[in-house]
């Protein structure tokens, strides 16, 4: 969706995006962006009928940027799994707040477009081996950053070894050390 847009309606998701993550979820509203673009409030809904039609496409943005760095790091290397989480964590850390958009509510399934939320799944799929072990990965790799996300986490020296264990206990059979 995100790729097919006009040119203005993508410059407004990436705007909008920018203020997102810059504001966080509560800054992002249909009149601040409209005067972060230099137009009034109204011409928005030219490019987009609501504010979820435009977070819609925050979130499809969200997901083909994580796909993208998801396949990268699963080509060439030996832990897939590892690469995998690493990435994970590196996209949520760097985007925050897209990333509580993308994953904290319910997911807009029927207004993806077809294929991109297996597209994002597809290299932990190959590095888990196992559609129950990639679910299972998923949550351990999600609630660990959404913990860190959040300032749960004490700063201490056990959040790397605690990734490191998880990671190492779902790995597929065979792989574990």
């Amino acid at each position: 969706m995100v790729n097919s847009l006009t040119v203005r309606a993508r410059e407004v998701v990436v705007v909008a995006r920018d203020l997102l993550e810059s504001e966080g979820s509560e800054g992002l509203t249909m009149r601040r962006l409209a005067d972060q673009l230099g137009i009034r409030a109204p011409s928005l809904y030219k490019h987009f009928p609501h504010k979820e039609a435009l977070e819609v496409a925050i979130i499809i943005d969200g997901f083909e940027e994580a796909a993208a760095q998801f396949e990268a790091v699963s080509e060439d290397t030996d832990d897939p799994l590892a690469s995998f989480a690493a990435a994970y964590r590196a996209f949520a850390m760097a985007h925050p707040h897209v990333y509580r958009l993308m994953t904290e509510r319910p997911l807009p399934r029927n207004q993806l477009p077809d294929g991109l939320e297996a597209r994002t799944a597809a290299p932990l799929l190959r590095a888990t081996g196992d559609p129950i072990r990639a679910r299972v990965a998923w949550a351990f790799i999600h609630g660990l950053t959404l913990l860190e996300l959040n300032g749960r986490l004490p700063s201490d020296e056990l959040t790397e070894p605690a990734w490191r264990m998880g990671i190492q206990q779902l790995q597929p059979p065979g792989r574990r050390k």
